[in-house]
């Protein structure tokens, strides 16, 4: 009887003792930022060489189910779908016998849970069952379960923090973005005896796809341009720096022809966007002497002209550029304007904005807004039409970029 509880009770210790030793092992590897794969191979040393298991398999669950560790299984591990194969133990189970090709191949399934949510599951062949009792190695294995919480948690935690640190580097290129995207919208526009142009834009998120501008060629010639490329997010919003840029670029080094100054930026936006995305664009030349307006839309919403009673849309141009390798078309529309003439230009963010009956703003409210508010200057009604829009809306998001651009020639 003494040397039995003897045997016991040195076996308890030894036990224990194994147990803080593994687990000060875990921990010490957690705490000195092991990877993935040198927690699994001290895992592994645990499991195989400490407590002499030969077969075991360790499925994790992230996105999805992978297993992150195998030791003496031949079989394809990817084959098997987890959740239905797994998904019925919520406790450590002798596998008596089992219609699973896989359950079939060992004798215990160490399931992991953390808030009734499944982490991990653990398949071990070598633990002995007489019919009455397990062998004492089934003892280990709910010290096996809480190893494999450890480390699970720390596995997650490493991913929650490069998808954090990889969630940082995007904002901060986003920061960047936004501000080099900033940086390439007109500063200041002109108020004065011949014009009065002012523009509003609201970006969906912090890079936006739509784009004005307004470019001073000589003294009395002047270019006004809007646009919106299809599609959202980074790579939209880069396209669209990328054309604004190109614009510019053009302007400064080459004579003004709208035809073919179409034809290359549509060169340019095939190329950037290998056929993926499409602008839609509206380009004019206003020359302040003769009041003549030459403009080209390509595939864009209709700006309109207005004097505050008669209302004229431009209309003229040809389909969105980046849409086919060739422009199949470009008529290019002339206007002579009167004295005391609006132009607005906008992008589908405003006309397509929906409120709670899920109702367009649409063109002609936006029309009937402005002739309502004639008199307005420029800022004054780009702000009257926002606040119209957030009525509109009311506690609904922007659904897309939002940008108007008024210009009134005196």
């Amino acid at each position: 009887m003494v040397e039995a509880f003897v045997k016991s009770l040195e076996n308890q210790i030894e036990l224990k003792d194994f147990k803080l030793n593994s687990l000060l092992e875990i921990t010490n590897a957690i705490n000195t930022n092991q990877n993935v794969g040198q927690l699994m191979q001290l895992f592994e040393f645990i499991v195989h060489e400490q407590l002499n298991y030969d077969k075991f398999l360790l499925f994790n669950k992230q996105d999805d189910w992978d297993c992150i560790l195998r030791k003496g299984f031949k079989g394809r591990v990817n084959d098997y779908d987890i959740p239905s194969e797994l998904g019925r133990f919520k406790e450590i189970t002798m596998i008596e016998s089992s219609q699973s090709r896989l359950l079939q191949e060992f004798d215990v399934i160490v399931p992991v849970f953390h808030k009734e949510q499944a982490l991990a599951y653990f398949l071990v062949k070598g633990v002995e069952y007489d019919g009455r009792h397990y062998s004492n190695e089934l003892n280990y294995m709910s010290f096996i379960q809480t190893l494999i919480n450890i480390i699970v948690v720390a596995i997650e935690n490493k991913r929650m923090a490069k998808i954090n640190v990889h969630q940082e580097r995007y904002k901060r290129e986003l920061e960047i973005a936004s501000s080099m995207q900033k940086m390439l919208f007109p500063e200041d526009l002109p108020t004065n005896k011949q014009m009065d142009i002012s523009a509003k834009y609201k970006p969906r998120h912090e890079v936006g796809g739509d784009y004005y501008d307004f470019i001073q060629l000589k003294d009395d010639e002047y270019v006004i341009c809007i646009a919106d490329v299809s599609g959202k997010g980074v790579s939209a919003a880069m396209l669209m720096a990328n054309f604004q840029a190109t614009i510019r670029t053009l302007f400064e080094h080459q004579e003004f022809d709208i035809e073919l100054l179409m034809i290359e930026l549509n060169d340019k936006v095939m190329r950037n966007a290998k056929g993926e995305k499409f602008i839609t664009f509206f380009l004019a030349h206003y020359e302040v002497n003769s009041r003549k307006l030459t403009y080209v839309n390509a595939g864009h919403n209709y700006p309109f002209i207005t004097n505050g009673k008669s209302v004229e849309e431009l209309d003229q141009g040809c389909i969105g550029l980046g849409m086919l390798d060739e422009l199949p078309f470009i008529n290019i529309g002339e206007k002579i304007l009167a004295p005391n003439t609006t132009i607005v230009l906008y992008t589908d963010g405003v006309v397509e904005l929906e409120n709670e009956k899920e109702e367009f703003f649409g063109s002609e409210r936006l029309v009937k807004l402005v002739n309502s508010y004639y008199p307005l200057s420029m800022d004054d009604m780009n702000s009257l039409i926002f606040s119209k829009l957030d009525e509109w809306k009311g506690k609904l998001d922007l659904v897309d970029d939002t940008a108007i651009f008024s210009c009134r020639f005196f």
